[in-house]
């Protein structure tokens, strides 16, 4: 008889989990809360515009081209992609423009131009970045931490060797200041601590490795937008034969002689050999295992950052704006210091602009574009997010306006806000934050849950909220090692 297992969840570390054990002979079965699958990387429509609901920045291609090789299937019968020339289009408030190219070569060469005093530094440090993510790919990022077959290896050793070299006892910002002297371009690299919820003061400098993922490895988009991703991988299981249960909440996970055995569902067990949860780690031990302790770094951990995001429907084209764009606070710090310690939002914050429709022609009707504004902000602490939402509706616009030379209050003709409440709400991240722990410590890689119970036999974890963090890649490496760890 083949052994059963169950995904609690269908964000996209759960729909690749689900495959890869289906893959390995398990029959398989998801049960989701929602009427839909992906998660976070789900989509919807205001009218006759797409929205994705949740990450536009796609990389590592190759993660989600291993999960339909491993079922035996062509990818192209599922899902089509392709690189973009520009990764993201940064803006300053002086009028100042960068174009950051998906290209190691010529986003150099750009900086040659527009940074002409860091021509040196450049290569240096976008050279090391991609040094270290090599050195700590297969260790930190593919691996459990908390196996002690992991340090036993030539890769391990590797690394060991090179852990000095790794900026692991230094903060991104003072990383980035010791290579650059413009505070434009430092201020472009301390953005990418954002990537897993943290501040560039706080995080280590081992997240220099982030920025190696846009700018030597590129940025993709797929031609049906980036949700295309859980659609197809969806598709897939559904193909393979794996069991989708919709609006369907667990109640609890069955527990018995320390084992997982199963889940309630509307009061009904359904049993199963394993149990995978890609729900919040976190409200896992809240809600699904009374009587469990969580691990001491679950009830003391930071949450990550979180956003207020606008969805909105724009009834013309701006060209001078691409896919991906950033409009820089004037003041990093203090930005980062409103979210992180005063819980708030900056009056002045970096607004990140997505249109897919620029790419993906569907998305909205002829001449219109479909904007995805988000806004870094504190995760719910209590806050008047009624009032803050409002307040920050007007900053942004003007804020737009000033940079953009234009004025688009007119133009908007549809819209939705979430704030950290509702993405609680819809997506069951605790507090709102997007990628579970913030990695505001310069230890924080080491602290995350593990993608297994210690105390509870069969029951795994992945998604954001656990090893390796959050964001596509994470997702499906945390997929990956569970499905690794799985006999």
């Amino acid at each position: 008889m083949k052994r059963k297992a169950i995904i609690i969840g269908s964000g996209i570390a759960g729909l690749a989990v689900s495959i890869r054990l289906k893959s390995k002979g398990y029959d398989v079965e998801v049960y989701e809360k929602n009427d839909n699958v992906g998660g976070k990387l789900s989509d919807f429509y205001i009218d006759n515009f797409r929205h994705d609901f949740g990450p536009k920045l796609f990389t590592m291609p190759d993660l989600i081209e291993d999960i339909f090789k491993d079922a035996g299937v062509n990818i192209d019968d599922y899902f089509n992609y392709e690189k973009l020339d520009i990764a993201c289009k940064y803006f300053w408030d002086d009028g100042y423009t960068f174009n950051a190219y998906s290209n190691n070569h010529k986003f150099i060469d750009e900086v040659h131009k527009k940074f002409n005093k860091e021509e040196n530094r450049i290569e240096s440090y976008i050279s090391k970045s991609s040094v270290k993510f090599n050195l700590v790919r297969k260790i930190f990022l593919e691996k459990s931490l908390h196996k002690l077959s992991t340090y036993l290896s030539f890769e391990a050793f590797k690394a060991i060797f090179n852990f000095f070299n790794l900026n692991i006892f230094i903060t991104l910002n003072s990383l980035n200041k010791i290579y650059f002297r413009d505070k434009k371009l430092i201020q472009l690299f301390n953005r990418f601590a954002t990537y897993n919820g943290s501040s560039p003061y706080m995080t280590s400098g081992i997240m220099s490795i982030i920025q190696h993922l846009e700018h030597d490895l590129g940025v993709f988009m797929p031609k049906k937008g980036i949700s295309d991703i859980s659609h197809s991988l969806y598709n897939l299981a559904i193909d393979l034969g794996i069991k989708f249960y919709l609006n369907s909440e667990i109640d609890k996970i069955l527990i018995k002689d320390k084992s997982a055995v199963g889940v309630v569902v509307n009061k009904i067990d359904h049993k199963a050999d394993i149990i995978v949860s890609n729900m919040d780690v976190s409200l896992t031990y809240d809600r699904l295992l009374e009587g469990y302790k969580k691990p001491f770094f679950i009830k003391n951990y930071q949450p990550s950052s979180s956003a207020v995001v606008f969805y909105w429907n724009m009834n013309k084209s701006f060209p001078n704006i691409n896919v991906h764009n950033i409009i820089f606070s004037k003041n990093q710090e203090d930005e980062f210091d409103y979210i992180f310690n005063k819980k708030l939002i900056y009056t002045d914050p970096t607004i990140y602009i997505c249109s897919t429709s620029k790419i993906v022609k569907e998305d909205a009707p002829a001449g219109c574009e479909n904007w995805f504004i988000l806004i870094n902000s504190p995760f719910d602490d209590g806050q008047d997010w009624k009032k803050i939402k409002k307040d920050l509706r007007k900053n942004i616009i003007k804020k737009i306006n000033s940079t953009l030379k234009v004025d688009i209050e007119s133009n908007i003709v549809g819209e939705k806000i979430l704030t950290p409440v509702d993405i609680e709400s819809e997506t069951l991240s605790k507090f709102g934050s997007l990628y579970g722990s913030s990695s505001n410590s310069l230890k924080s890689a080491f602290v995350r849950h593990p993608n297994f119970s210690k105390n509870i036999n069969n029951l795994y974890f992945c998604g954001g909220s656990v090893h390796p963090g959050g964001g596509i890649p994470l997702c499906l490496n945390s997929a990956k090692i569970v499905s690794d760890l799985i006999k």
